[in-house]
């Protein structure tokens, strides 16, 4: 019979493959179907599929049917990995459920579990956007002493989120620890802080972080452009203030040089 599991195991990661394909690709329909087939099989989908699927639902914002499988998941007894729940509670939080996703936390935290870097990055992001800020800045400060490292997705978290509530100094101080530990920001980075601090009308830390991007030979996105083109240009609420912007930035009749 040992031929037998090896030509089905070769047979699951063919499927596993091709559903992950369908996602990829835009055919949920297409990679569910596939899912309920290779459900109906002896050997039942493993903790790698479920998690393609959940994630495959919860990006194509199918919440409710994402939720109806992690329940269904549960009293299949299906295991779950680490990285299952990060998709989990990853899914809930982008699509509205936030709050759903701190709940799903608490009880796993309850339960002693290991989380890794990328999990408690996710659940930081939920508790900002429920209002639960102490315990998000809290999550962060505690993540060394877990063994963990914070990630350039972790400090973009925490400083994107502080400025949007305002905290922009505080933001300013989880950037300096940043740099302070090594962790180098992307250029994703920066052109998030930047946005998040024009929109506040941080103007004078917006241009602190422009500085950093030239200075670091990277380059603004077409979002950050397309917002400065809209705050500065001749119409722009900010006009006025255009000349505090680095010379390679400064508008004329509404563009932009680059």
């Amino acid at each position: 019979m040992i031929w037998y599991r090896w030509a089905l195991s070769l047979m699951q990661l063919r499927t596993v493959i091709l559903i992950d394909g369908y996602f990829k690709a835009g055919m949920v329909d297409a990679a569910l179907t596939l899912f309920k087939e290779m459900s109906g099989v002896a050997a039942k989908p493993g903790t790698l599929i479920h998690a393609i699927v959940l994630d495959g639902l919860f990006k194509d914002g199918r919440t409710v049917a994402a939720k109806e499988m992690f329940h269904e998941m549960i009293k299949s007894g299906v295991r779950f990995s680490i990285g299952t729940y990060s998709v989990i509670l990853g899914g809930l939080s982008k699509n509205g459920c936030a709050d759903e996703a701190v709940m799903l936390f608490d009880k796993l935290r309850a339960m002693n579990l290991k989380f890794d870097i990328r999990t408690l990055t996710i659940i930081i992001d939920a508790m900002f956007k429920v209002g639960r800020i102490e315990q998000a800045q809290n999550m962060f400060a505690a993540i060394p002493a877990k063994g963990l490292v914070p990630t350039v997705i972790t400090y973009t978290t925490m400083t994107s989120n502080l400025i949007e509530k305002g905290l922009v100094e505080e933001a300013d101080n989880i950037f300096s620890s940043m740099e302070r530990s090594g962790c180098a920001p992307n250029s994703r980075m920066l052109n998030i802080i930047i946005r998040k601090l024009l929109k506040k009308g941080e103007i004078v830390r917006a241009i602190n972080y422009m500085t950093r991007v030239d200075g670091k030979s990277m380059s603004l996105e077409a979002s950050t452009i397309s917002l400065l083109i809209s705050l500065f240009s001749t119409k722009g609420i900010y006009h006025k203030q255009k000349d505090l912007l680095p010379e390679r930035y400064q508008f004329l009749e509404g563009d932009i040089r680059s």
